[in-house]
Parts: structure tokens; sequence; C-alpha cells
């Protein structure tokens, strides 16, 4: 599909520039329509490719070379209309240009079919599903020209599309373009305001040169204990006086850790920052001198040998304290032992006394190891700070090397910068002969290659217009041949309308004063030669006579149905006419937009994301579905209702029913095949037992019959599986009788009571009284059961009911909403024709017009707007509450008919007389 984002250039004055559209080209019609968006419904305008032609400028030098530029190119429409249309790449403009050229080609050719269906497009579509897929239309395409054919491929320019070109750049956002004017005040103050805090971040920093490392850094926060232990550590060096005020003032207490790529942390700033804390007197050279160095590690040795003298010093008093304290409480706890057994010892038991002290023994011990472990835990502790000490000890280390890096890397880039310096001086002097030369030959160089690259625009951009004028010229002559044949045509058909008007004539002045008896009046012979004339087969035609005679009618239409009956004369003429009012309204049609291509946008935009219910996929369906895209809607909308059938169903569930049924015979299996050839006799896909439609069908009302053994079969399903399966596949179409059967329609609308079909009708009842009150006073009042012709519409949903065009429109919108649609399709038709139906004044004409008349219903779009507008609102409630009311009405009154059935059974074996009576089942059994 030919689709995707262009910049279009429009407005005025100071307004005009370019705005992303949404572009996509209808094959049906040749017209390159342009939307706001990929999602919206409806196109801003339109361009006429068919009578268009293309153009773009080679731009500036050095410009053809970027594949990444924006091209702009224009198409010339009739009348001098220049439109003007940016690609974001010159290949995409590339893309399009080919692409606008190959299908004007296509379409401008196909114009010349000698014969094509006035339905079919002029490129056909490639279906994928049904049994309407292996139609393919057959188009009787003029021969080209074969040396323009050659030229043409000759100078083809081929390229390949970018993201932005397809149906797949409808899920991407339209693309920007820097040159673009902002045509809303909202979005320039937006780029005003993004320009000043673009100025005003503008510093020296951003314009400094950044390294990054290979491996990125950043700086982690401290602990609370590491900034407790390095708070204590500057307090104690600030002993040591200003001497050494440079190293603390470094101190570098934090720790390194590694973070992700995109955390990336430039190595010039982590120096920067040490540097900054650096105090203002200090300098790299003074970290660099010897004595310096010297005379700080010294007193920093010094005063760590006097603190760790200290420490020691306190451990050993902590200890010394500790033991007297454990002196004293031995010496506490045996005096109260001596007490306690003096006092107990005359009526205590020895073995008391032995436990006694034996759990005295065990707290002894216990208290030793927890002594024990309390030393063991002050020297962890005393290990700690030793170690927290050592790392602030190579912090700080870290944080001199640091700065001596950078003291070096400078001296290297000063020293570096010399010798570049010295390079220069010494071979400018020594190529002071040749410079000129070198610098004459550089600028020819480069001219060079801006004069290939220009050489290489101007190539393909003739190329291009070479081919747009020999396709304008071809397409030029077979638009004066076809003007030709089509003046031709009109002549012929000039004079045959002056026959027929001659003739007509004759007939109506004869039939005002006949001069002739009835037998022989010229009148019978004229209208006989009329009918004759309109009902003749047309002869096959030579090519060169093609356009002599319009084919008007074909034979069969793009469903497969017969369009004109071959038994009956009258029925034929009827027929015809039907067919040809069918034409004109197909043809009236064709002038406006069409609803083909809402439905393109619309899954254009659907191309990465799931299909939703909603609003305007609704009045989508309501409109009807394009021929193309029927199949894959319908196959849709039958998952979307089946979903929970086929989930819970084994994998291969309809192959292993469809065994089952041929392993096996089934009850139903005899009553569908008498059917099978009933179903559809005037369609081409089921007309003979050997048509491709027929096994199809078998299969299907074979497999439903296993699946459902309380319906088995019904007759109705036949005609429901055959058109469905026009357009599905024999497993989806099992899925779709599925649908309609358990899910869409009541339970017994299908059994052999067709008990929900009865009460469907009763509620057809109400709702004819209160939305058509006067056809329903006019029925009563000539008591015209219409159900009799209504409740065909209901069970097998309107096929053979009315025109094809309009039956599958119904089916649309029938998949997608569900029964409600039946009910009001069903009160449309009969407020389509409600004048004429009140115009009869008899029963018997009445009725025999409600057998025929929705086949003389034409205009889908008219009967569309009476069902989804004039008869709203129409709540699906309200179906559901009739439906309970009159499903208990019929239940009774069947169940008062079971019983006089019974009683009749029983008095005819009690009574002699009647004991020869049979019913037609038993007759029939």
């Amino acid at each position: 599909k030919l689709c995707g984002y262009l910049q279009k250039l429009s407005g005025k004055g100071p307004l005009r520039g370019f705005r992303s559209r949404w572009f996509v080209f209808d094959p049906r019609r040749c017209y390159l329509y342009y939307f706001k968006g990929p999602q919206e419904p409806l196109p801003l305008g339109h361009l006429d490719i068919a009578s268009a032609c293309f153009s773009y400028h080679q731009p500036e030098a050095g410009a053809a070379a970027a594949g990444d530029e924006p091209a702009a190119f224009e198409v010339h429409s009739p009348g001098g209309a220049v439109t003007v249309l940016k690609a974001a790449t010159r290949q995409d403009m590339t893309y399009w240009l080919q692409e606008l050229q190959q299908k004007r080609w296509e379409y401008c050719n196909n114009l010349d079919a000698a014969k094509r269906d006035s339905r079919t497009s002029p490129t056909p579509s490639d279906f994928s599903k049904g049994l309407v897929a292996k139609d393919n239309p057959d188009l009787s395409i003029l021969s080209q020209n074969a040396s323009a054919e050659r030229a043409r491929n000759i100078l083809a320019v081929e390229t390949s599309p970018t993201d932005l070109v397809g149906e797949q750049a409808a899920s991407q956002p339209a693309p920007v373009q820097a040159s673009a004017i902002n045509f809303s005040l909202k979005q320039w103050s937006t780029e005003i305001k993004n320009s000043m805090s673009s100025l005003r971040k503008g510093s020296n920093e951003n314009r400094k040169s950044v390294f990054y490392t290979t491996e990125e850094w950043e700086l982690l926060d401290p602990t609370p204990k590491d900034l407790e232990d390095s708070m204590a550590l500057e307090e104690k060096r600030k002993h040591l006086g200003e001497g050494n005020k440079g190293l603390t003032s470094s101190a570098f207490p934090f720790d390194f850790g590694r973070i992700p790529h995109k955390a990336r942390r430039p190595l010039k700033d982590m120096i920067g920052s040490s540097k900054n804390r650096n105090s203002s007197d200090s300098s790299p050279t003074e970290w660099c001198s010897g004595n310096g160095n010297r005379l700080v590690s010294e007193l920093q040795l010094k005063y760590q040998s006097q603190q760790e003298e200290l420490e020691k010093l306190k451990k050993d008093l902590l200890s010394q304290k500790e033991l007297v304290r454990l002196l004293q409480q031995t010496v506490r706890s045996s005096q109260y032992d001596k007490y306690f057994a003096s006092r107990l010892c005359e009526g205590v038991p020895k073995d008391m006394l032995e436990l006694l002290h034996q759990k005295d023994d065990q707290i002894l011990g216990l208290n030793n190891q927890l002594e024990k472990l309390n030393l063991e835990k002050d020297s962890l502790q005393q290990e700690v700070k030793n170690l927290k000490c050592k790392v602030g000890e190579l912090n700080e280390r870290l944080g001199m090397l640091m700065e001596t890096i950078q003291a070096k890397d400078e001296v290297i880039m000063k020293l570096s910068r010399q010798l570049s310096e010295c390079e220069d001086s010494t071979s400018s002097q020594s190529g002071a002969i040749n410079s000129p030369t070198a610098t004459c030959t550089n600028k020819e160089l480069q001219e060079l290659d801006r004069l290939k690259d220009n050489l290489q625009g101007y190539k393909t951009q003739n190329k291009f217009l070479n081919k747009e004028i020999l396709e304008l010229s071809a397409l030029r002559r077979n638009a004066e041949a076809r003007e030709r044949e089509w003046q031709a045509k009109y002549t012929s058909l000039e004079a045959k309308l002056c026959q027929i008007e001659s003739k007509y004539l004759i007939l109506l002045q004869e039939m005002k004063t006949p001069v002739c008896s009835e037998d022989q009046s010229p009148a019978r012979e004229v209208i006989t030669q009329l009918l004759e004339d309109a009902l003749k087969a047309e002869p096959s035609e030579q090519p060169e006579q093609a356009f002599f005679k319009p084919h008007l009618v074909s034979e069969y239409d793009i469903y497969g149905f017969q369009t004109v009956p071959e038994d009956d004369e009258e029925e034929k003429l009827v027929a015809k006419s039907r067919a040809l009012d069918l034409r004109s309204l197909s043809l009236s049609e064709n002038r406006e937009i069409s609803t083909g291509v809402k439905w393109e946008n619309y899954l254009a935009s659907t191309m990465n994301r799931e299909m939703m219910r909603c609003v305007e996929l609704k009045n989508l369906f309501r409109s009807g579905i394009p021929h193309e895209h029927r199949s894959k809607m319908w196959k849709w909308c039958v998952s979307l209702h089946v979903k929970k059938f086929k989930d819970s169903a084994i994998p291969g569930y309809f192959q292993t029913l469809l065994q089952k049924a041929l392993e096996k015979p089934n009850p139903a299996s005899k009553q569908i095949e008498l059917d099978l050839l009933r179903t559809l006799p005037n369609n081409k896909h089921y007309s003979s037992p050997t048509s491709e439609g027929i096994q199809k069908l078998r299969n299907v009302l074979l497999a439903f019959s296993w699946r459902n053994p309380d319906i088995g079969y019904c007759q109705g399903l036949n005609r429901l599986v055959a058109i469905a399966l026009l357009y599905l596949e024999q497993e989806d179409a099992f899925w779709c009788l599925v649908t309609i059967v358990e899910v869409f329609m009541p339970r017994d609308y299908y059994t052999k009571t067709l008990l929900g079909s009865q009460v469907d009708q009763r509620v057809f009842k109400d709702l004819l009284s209160e939305k058509l009150p006067r056809l329903h006073a006019h029925f009563e009042q000539y008591k015209v059961d219409y159900t009799l012709i209504t409740f065909n519409w209901f069970l097998v949903v309107f096929v053979d009911s009315v025109v094809s065009d309009i039956l599958f429109k119904i089916w649309d919108s029938f998949l997608y909403e569900g029964p409600k649609v039946i009910f009001r399709f069903a009160l449309a038709l009969f407020k389509y024709k409600e004048e004429e139906i009140l115009k009869l004044q008899d029963s018997m004409s009445i009725f025999k017009y409600l057998r025929y008349f929705t086949r003389t219903i034409l205009d889908a779009r008219k009967l569309i707007a009476i069902a989804f507008g004039d008869l709203n609102p129409f709540p699906l409630r309200q179906i559901r509450n009739r439906r309970a009311y009159h499903l208990e009405k019929v239940r009774l009154e069947l169940t008062e008919l079971e019983a006089i059935r019974e009683d009749f059974l029983r008095e005819r074996e009690t009574c002699v007389e009647k004991r020869d009576l049979i019913s037609d089942d038993e007759e029939d059994s």
C-alpha cells in the first residue's frame, strides 16, 4: 500500500509553509488523498494523479550526496495548479515519485480495458480468503508498445522506502521539518522560550573540551560513620599547623563506584572538583617539592605512633579495671555461697547440693565466656577503627596522586603544544616551495568531487524527467485513442437511441389513435421487437469492436450470483432492469468519496495495535465493508465473538469433528445432502455438484451437526454457511455458524419447534406497531399476516430476500453488532416502501407485493440511513424484555397444542373409525 507522511506546502502570505500530512493512494480512482493524521476518517483533500505530472529540482552542490536531506517535488495538476510536497529524505522522494508514476501508468492503461465490471477496481485486489478470492476480475488490457515498456524499464530509478512510507509509518509520530513554520501562537511562544533557555545555558563550561574515560565512574556519598571519622581526623590534624594545610584540605574520604554507561561522568569534572577543594595558596609545584613532602610525612608518622601508644595504654588500663571487677565479683559470689550453704545444708539432701554447685559452676563458666567475647568484640572494634584510619590515609594518597596526575597532564599538554608548533614551523619552512602546488591540488580535488556529485544528481534527474516525458507522451496517445473510441461508441449509442425513440413514438401514436384492428396492430410487433432486442444475448465481440457496444450487465456479479435468470422471460426482463439500476447507483456512488478510503485509513492506523470495538469502527461497519477487506473483517468479528469457545476447544477441533463426521454416519447427513444443491442455485459456487463451494458447505454442516447434536441440522443453516464461505475458509465459516446459532440467536431458534423464531416474529410485530403505526394498522385492517414473509428474513438473515449488495452490507453490521441488526433492517425495508404499501387496498395485492418488494430496493445508502438513523432509539434491552414476555406465552401455547395432540392420539386409538387416519409425519416415517 502506498501511504505515508509528506510535508505539504500550503497557506498564504507569512503563514505559508509546510504542514505534515498523512497521504494515502486510492487505486480505484487514482487519487492521492491527504489527511491531518493516520486516524482521521475524512480527508482534507485529494490530488488527481491520473491527470498529473511530476517534477523536482536538483539541489545545490553537495546536497545531492546527503541522503537524509529533505527533498521537495511538485505535482502539476490540470488547470495550472502546482502542489509542492516534501519528503523526509531524498530516498523517500525518489520512492514516492517512482510509485506515483507506476500507479498512474497502470491506472491509465487499465482504462483501455475492453471489458471491465464497473464495481471492480482497475487494479485487482488480492483476496486471501473465501470463494470470491478465486474470482479474479478478467481485465482485457490492450497490448502496450514494447519499445515504450523497454524504455521505461531502462529509465526506471529503483529505490526502497524508509520507515516513513507504508502502513508501519502510521504508528510513528509525524516528522517535523526544521525549516517548517509554526503556525500557532502557542508554538511560537514555545519556540521562543526554548531558544532563550538555550542562550542562558551557554557558558564557558559548555564550550570546554571534555574527555571521557573508557570506564565510567562517579563519586558515591559517604556513610555517616565515614563522615564522623573524617571530621575527627580533620580535628586532630589541625594541631599540625599551617604547614600541612594543603594536605588536610585535599582530604578525600569518598569512595569510587561503578555506574552505568548512561550516567557517564567526565574525568575532567572529577579532577576539577578535587582541584577546587584545594586552598587558594596551593599549587602543583608546591606539591612536587621534596622537602615539603618529607616534612609532612615525618610529622604524620610521629603523630600516628603517639596515637597508637596512647590507645595501647588505654587498652591496658581497661583490662586491669576489668580484672579487678571480676575478682571482686568472684569474692562476693563465694561469700554468698558459703552463707547460703551454711543455712541450708542441714535440711537439703546432698544430691540437691551437688546440683546447685554444678549450676553455679556453669554460671561462672558462661560469665567467663561472655567476658572473653566482650574482649574480642572490643578488639574487633579497635581493628575496625584502625582500618578506617588506613582508608582515610589511602584516600589522602589518592587525592595527592590525582592532583599530581593533573599537574603532569598540564605539563604534557604544554610540551605537546610546543612540539606541534615546532613541527609546524619546520614543515612550513621545508614546504614553502611546494605549498602553492599542494593547495591548488586540494582545491581541484574538492571541486572535482563537487562536480561528480552534481553530475550524479543531474543524471538521476535527467532519467526521471525523460521517463516522465515518455510516459506522458504515451498516455497522451492512449488518451487520444480512447477519446476516438469513446466518440465512436457515443455515435453508436446515439444511433441506437434514435432507433428506440422512433419505435417508441410509433408505439405511442398507435396507442393514442389506433388505425388497425387489435390483431393487425403494429404496436404488438413493435413491442415484440423491443423485447427481443432487450433480452437477446450480446454476441462475442472482437477487441477492436469492444468500445462500440457497451457491456452494461455481466452474467454474474462479484459475489457469484447470477444477474439475469435464464428461464422466465418476464422475470429476465425485470432482473435486467434491476441490474441496470444497480449499475447506475454504483456509478453515482463512485463520484463521491468512497468508504474504502476511510477503511484504508483506519486499517493503516491499526498496524501496531490490536483492533478494538469503538464507535468509529461501528460506523464503518454500518456503512459497509469494502470488497477487498470483508474477508479480514468478518474473520475478526467471528474470532471476537467465539473467543471463549476457541480457548476451551482442543487444537484441531474442527478437523476432529469433520473426521468424525466422515467416518461415522450422522442422522442429519441425509437431509444435508438433499439440501446442498438447493442452497443457492443462482450462485455459480453452488450451482453444480462439482462446484468448489458444495464440498466446503458439506464439511461445515457435518462438523456442526456433531458439535451441536440438539440441533443437528435445520433448513436455513445451509444458506448461512454458504454466505459465510464466500469470504471465509471452512474452519472460519464453521465458527461463523457457531457465532450465529450459539452466540447471537436465542436458544431453540433452529430446533425442531423453531421456538425462538416464533418469539422473534411476535417481538417484530410489537416493534412494527410502535415504529410504523400506520403500516401496522393497514395490515390489521386487511388481516395480512406479514410474518409469513418476515419469518424467513430472520431465519436466514435476509439471504435470497434482498439484492446481493444490500445483503452483504446487512451481514457486515450483523456480524459486528448481533441480532438487533435484523430487527432494524426488517423495519427499514417496510419503512422504505411504506407509502407504496399503504396505496394497496386489498389483502391479495398486499400479500403479493410483500413477496417481491424487497428485491426492488436497490439504494443501500438510503436503507442504511433509515435503519440506523430514522428508527432510533433502538435499545437492545427492549428487545430482550419483549422476548422474555413472548417466550412464556409461546411455551404455554405449545404446551396446549401438545396436550391436544396427545388427546387426539388417545382418541384415535380408542375409536375404531379413526384408526385408519395417518398423519403426514407418520406417513413420511
